[in-house]
């Protein structure tokens, strides 16, 4: 009996590994649709690689973040600020950025206000290129501001006193220390401000509560009585936007951490089982609270990513299916897979532009690159395990259909190695197959006489070539 096996429900490692082993790493499900719309079948396509366009350097120039302001891309890279030109060019330092954390940035059409959280505020303006730091001591007199945005012509904070503040109207120089406001249902910690449409919203630890710009000459903002979500934020850089909606880590009180999303005046689940067993991890390291966020669209697919430490989870909100990103760094000719090593990201000149988290490179982010720089990408697929109502059964052949003959000056014989397993645990040695040379489009991607299952297996897939890898599904013989 020939099957489709089940690889397209994305990643799904439950704790009970001979249940669920299903990765998909540096791969994402996608739908492909006729003329009409409708779903004719589904396939694996590989996550973009990353091309080098600039570079700050190498010692301390990790990204610390990425914006576009009047139409330039700007990044804060080490203890600078510097500037992509639209012919790929990278700018000197425009003015040191104090501190080594992540910085929380914002424009008004004219200024740019960078913030280190908890330190020092900075005002960018063009023409010519001036970077000041805020100076008015109104600044940090309701506290010391930790994120920043900006709506209907404020600059808005929040601190770590349970206010945030606002600037003067369209200037971000300017502060008076009687213009601040208060989250007051749940007198928890702001953890950040976030903007959706016309509402503001001001995040704690276990809730958010809802303002409106009411005008006027006091302070603008005002609560919207009753608009109060029973989520707080646990990481202030996890909250990102997302079509018409935004989604963040979160959680309530006496909660553990998942992803949710805004929906109506509540907040609905979009993360798994799997996703928040990660998650509750990263909260027992320690480090659920380093985690950030960044979304962007490409070829009809809406990606939403979270960092963590040791991955990069990524929800495809035009399916709804969960996949994961790693990168493979080598160092001293030493490799370690991290998360990926995108480290902040903007658009600009038609691009997905990137900031790295190992040393100062940008690149471009596209998926007709096939590396991450001079690094292999490592892709890899398992679905769920094969199985025969408990009973014994034999996998004669099984069968990866796939984009073929995709070999290149850079990977002139592509290969796909698969291993087994009984466990989720433990693994065979890998077998290995040719995906085609260039040209070799009629290559099948097959491996016969796999022997005799007991109850249940898993079959895992791997792809490591500078090619591109599109698996449009994968058939088993089974009997």
């Amino acid at each position: 009996m020939i099957i489709d096996a089940a690889i397209y429900d994305g990643f799904y490692k439950t704790r009970a590994l001979p249940l669920s082993a299903q990765s998909c790493t540096n791969f994402y499900p996608t739908l492909n649709r006729n003329s009409n719309g409708d779903v004719i079948s589904q396939s694996l396509i590989g996550t973009p690689g990353i091309s080098q366009l600039a570079t700050s350097g190498t010692l301390n120039q990790i990204s610390r973040g990425a914006w576009t302001f009047q139409g330039k891309a700007y990044f804060v890279n080490g203890s600078a600020l510097y500037r992509l030109n639209e012919d790929l060019t990278l700018s000197s330092s425009l003015g040191a950025i104090a501190g080594t954390s992540r910085v929380s940035i914002a424009d008004n059409g004219t200024q740019m206000l960078i913030l280190v959280p908890g330190s020092t505020g900075y005002i960018f303006t063009t023409g010519p290129d001036s970077l000041s730091s805020i100076t008015d001591d109104d600044f940090d007199a309701n506290g010391n501001p930790t994120s920043v945005l900006f709506m209907d012509g404020y600059f808005s904070l929040g601190t770590d006193t349970k206010k945030f503040i606002v600037s003067s109207l369209n200037n971000g120089l300017a502060y008076n220390a009687l213009d601040f406001g208060s989250a007051e249902y749940n007198p928890d910690a702001i953890v950040a401000l976030f903007r959706h449409k016309s509402t503001l919203f001001v995040f704690g630890t276990e809730t958010a509560e809802a303002f409106s710009n009411i005008g006027g000459v006091s302070f603008p903002f005002q609560r919207q009585e009753g608009f109060v979500l029973a989520k707080g934020l646990a990481a202030a850089n996890s909250i990102v936007p997302s079509q018409e909606t935004f989604m963040f880590i979160g959680n309530g009180r006496d909660e553990g951490p998942a992803v949710w999303a805004l929906a109506g005046n509540s907040t609905q689940k979009v993360s798994t089982e799997a996703i928040d067993a990660l998650l509750e991890d990263e909260l027992a390291a320690g480090a659920l609270s380093d985690s950030f966020a960044y979304a962007y669209s490409q070829e009809g697919a809406y990606f939403v990513c979270w960092s963590l430490t040791n991955t990069t989870i990524v929800l495809d909100t035009s399916v709804m299916k969960w996949h994961e990103r790693k990168s493979d760094i080598t160092i001293d000719g030493a490799t370690t897979t991290t998360a990926w090593r995108c480290n902040s990201m903007t658009q600009a000149y038609g691009l997905i532009l990137v900031g790295d988290s190992i040393d100062g490179r940008i690149g471009q982010c596209n998926l007709d690159i096939y590396s991450e720089y001079d690094e292999i990408i490592e892709r890899e697929i398992a679905g769920r395990p094969f199985t025969n109502q408990g009973l014994p059964f034999s996998v004669p052949m099984i069968e990866v259909k796939m984009d073929a003959g995709v070999g290149n000056a850079n990977a002139v014989d592509p290969k796909m190695r698969m291993d087994r397993s009984k466990n989720g645990k433990t693994w065979s040695g890998e077998r290995v197959r040719s995906v085609g040379k260039i040209g070799n489009y009629d290559q099948r991607v097959v491996w016969r006489r796999n022997g005799r299952v007991f109850q249940n297996e898993t079959f895992r897939f791997k792809f490591a070539e500078k090619a591109r890898a599109v698996i449009v599904k994968i058939m088993a013989d089974i009997i």
